[in-house]
């Protein structure tokens, strides 16, 4: 749970420098910068595997580069179903979700991957 939060904190540090950074995307208040870091957690890990599974014929073909594309239309989901967070296009949110996913890269190079720690202490 805390590795959870963690990255939702990250997430909502990238979320904020797009609003900085980005003309076309906008989020209201401090409580919405966090449900959207939270929610776009919550949907990265639910439905962004299946998106990645769906397209991985044009991920192939492109390299890899396709998945910029789901995480913009991830991006997206949460913006429609969250208000007080505003994407206008295509554009901004592509941005917005390589700077989220940027700052998310950075956070974990810092603080490191979640770990398990198992009861028997290995």
């Amino acid at each position: 749970m805390t590795g959870f939060i963690l990255r939702a904190v990250i997430a909502a540090f990238g979320l904020w420098i797009a609003t900085e950074w980005i003309d076309g995307f906008a989020i209201d208040s401090a409580s919405t910068l966090l449900l959207a870091a939270l929610l776009l957690g919550i949907v990265n890990a639910v439905l962004r595997p299946l998106m990645i599974l769906l397209t991985l014929p044009f991920t192939v073909l492109t390299f890899g580069f396709f998945i910029l594309v789901v995480n913009a239309a991830m991006l997206a989901l949460v913006s429609s179903l969250l208000p007080g967070f505003d994407i206008t296009n295509f554009r901004s949110a592509f941005f917005g979700a390589l700077i989220v996913s940027m700052t998310g890269w950075v956070g974990s190079w810092l603080f490191g991957g979640v770990r398990v720690v198992r009861i028997d202490g290995r």
